[in-house]
C-alpha cells in the first residue's frame, strides 16, 4: 500500500485518491480470480443420433493495453489481470507521463509467480502505439484516454484487423430536482466535480439545475471555498495539482473563453499559489454558472476542478441537454421521486446511470459501460463484457456412432435427423 501511494505522488494526487486508485484496481484482480463462471460454455447433447455440440470460450493470444495517466494503478489493472486470467498474454503500453505505477505492478505480478513474458511492458509515445497497432501479433487493443488518440487507435486498429475497445472523453451531468435533499446534494456535487483535481473520465462536470435549484449554487460555492488544494502527501489537503503545466494553461485558457462567452463566474480557482511549491500545476476549485450549450466550456472536455453549471425548466428540458450532448459515460439524477428516477433510468441515453449516486462506476462484477461519444468497440470494459473482449468462441460438433451409419451426404445436417 505504502510504495503504490509513493508511485502515485509522481501523478500529483492527495494521498486518499491515489489509495482508491490502488484499491479499486485491486478489485479488479480479485474479480479476475474469480473468473471461472464468465468463461463457462454452452453444450447440447443429442442434436441428431449420436450427435453433440459444445462452445467454449479460447483465449485470443496476445492483447495490448495502452493507459492514461490520471490513474496509473486503476487502469493497468482493469486490462492484464482479465487478459491473463483468461489464458491470453499482454503488452501493456503506460502513458508517458506515469510509469512508475505501471512497474511497480508488473514486478509484483512477476513476484506474485506471473511467468516470464506474460506481461511485458513498453515504454513510448505515438511511435510506440503505431507499433502496437501495425503488429501482426497483436489480436486486440484496450485503450483509456482522449478522443483524438481513440479514435486514431480505433482506426488504426481495425485497419489491421485487431478487435479494439476505447473508452474516451466524457461530459457527465447531474440533474438536480426541487425534492432533492439540499445538503446531501452539495456535499455530493462539490466532492464529485473536484476530487482529483477534476481529472477523471467520471467527474461529475457538469450540473443541471432544474427550477428553482439554480438558488443552491452559492452552497455550492460555500463549500467549494473550502477545499484545500495542495500537494498530494499534504494529509490536510483535498485536491492536488493537474498533470502538467500545459494542462493547467488549458484549464484556465478555457474558462476565461468561457466567460468573454456569457458565462458567469461563481467562483476562480485561476492563478493559485501553494506555499512551497511557487511553480505547481495547482487549479483551485472553479465553478462556471449561467452556462448555454454552445459555450466551450461546455462543449469541451476541460479535464480540470472546474464545474459546469447549466439551467432547465423541467427534467424533460434537462435529459433534452444531456441526450443532445455528444458523449455517454455517466450521469446522475438527485431526487427523491422514484417516477422521476424510473423516467430518468429509461429515457436518459448515456451509459451509466447514477441515482442519488454522483459517479456511477461500476463494481468489478458488472462492465463499464459507456456508450455514444465516450466508447468505441462492439465489448466494453471487465465484468462479463471484458471476459468476452479477451476471449473467441470455438464450437465442436461431435459424432460418434454407435453403429455403421452414414458420416454425412451433400445435405447439411438438422436437428433429430439420423
Amino acid at each position: 500500500q505504502d510504495g503504490g501511494l509513493g508511485v502515485l505522488d509522481h501523478v500529483g494526487k492527495w494521498k486518499d485518491v491515489g489509495r482508491c486508485d490502488v484499491f479499486r484496481g485491486l478489485e479488479m484482480v480479485e474479480s479476475a480470480c474469480f473468473m471461472a463462471p464468465s468463461l463457462q460454455g454452452e453444450s447440447l447433447q443429442g442434436l441428431a443420433k449420436d450427435m453433440d455440440c459444445v462452445s467454449y470460450r479460447e483465449p485470443l493470444g496476445v492483447c495490448a493495453g495502452i493507459c492514461p495517466f490520471n490513474f496509473p494503478a486503476m487502469i493497468p489493472l482493469w486490462m492484464f489481470p482479465l487478459c491473463v486470467t483468461a489464458g491470453n498474454t499482454m503488452v501493456l503500453k503506460p502513458s508517458e507521463k506515469t510509469p512508475a505505477a505501471t512497474m511497480l505492478l508488473a514486478q509484483l505480478a512477476k513476484e506474485c509467480g506471473l511467468p516470464d513474458g506474460v506481461l511485458q511492458i513498453v515504454h513510448g509515445g505515438k511511435g510506440m502505439v503505431d507499433k502496437i497497432c501495425q503488429h501482426k501479433d497483436i489480436h486486440a487493443i484496450s485503450f483509456v484516454g482522449s478522443n483524438t488518440a481513440g479514435e486514431y487507435i480505433h482506426t488504426q486498429g481495425n485497419v489491421h484487423g485487431k478487435r479494439v475497445q476505447a473508452n474516451l472523453g466524457a461530459k457527465n451531468h447531474a440533474i438536480i430536482l426541487e425534492d432533492a435533499n439540499r445538503e446531501q446534494v452539495v456535499k455530493a456535487v462539490v466532492g464529485a466535480a473536484f476530487g482529483a483535481a477534476g481529472q477523471r473520465c467520471m467527474a461529475l462536470s457538469t450540473l443541471v439545475f432544474v427550477g428553482s435549484t439554480k438558488e443552491w449554487i452559492s452552497d455550492i460555492v460555500e463549500q467549494a471555498k473550502h477545499l484545500k488544494v495542495g500537494a498530494g502527501l499534504d494529509p490536510s489537503s483535498d485536491l492536488g495539482p493537474v498533470i502538467t503545466p500545459e494542462s493547467k494553461g488549458r484549464v484556465e485558457n478555457i474558462v476565461g473563453k468561457a466567460v468573454e462567452q456569457g458565462a458567469v463566474l461563481s467562483l476562480d480557482g485561476r492563478g493559485l499559489t501553494v506555499d512551497g511549491y511557487p511553480d505547481g500545476n495547482f487549479v483551485g476549485p472553479t465553478v462556471l454558472s449561467k452556462v448555454q450549450p454552445d459555450n466551450i466550456c461546455y462543449t469541451e472536455e476541460i479535464f480540470g476542478p472546474v464545474l459546469v453549471c447549466l439551467e432547465a425548466d423541467s427534467l424533460d428540458d434537462a435529459m433534452d441537454i444531456i441526450n443532445q450532448n455528444p458523449y455517454g459515460n455517466g450521469c446522475a439524477l438527485f431526487t427523491g421521486s422514484g417516477a422521476a428516477a424510473r423516467k430518468f433510468t429509461h429515457g436518459v441515453d448515456v451509459g451509466q446511470v447514477g441515482i442519488n449516486v454522483p459517479i456511477p462506476v461500476p463494481l468489478p462484477m458488472f462492465s463499464f459501460t459507456g456508450s455514444r461519444g465516450s466508447f468505441l468497440g462492439d465489448v466494453n470494459f471487465y465484468g462479463k463484457s471484458g471476459v468476452q473482449f479477451y476471449t473467441k468462441w470455438k464450437t465442436v460438433s461431435s459424432n460418434w456412432p454407435s453403429e455403421n451409419v452414414s458420416l454425412g451426404g451433400v445435405t447439411m445436417p438438422t436437428v433429430g435427423s439420423k
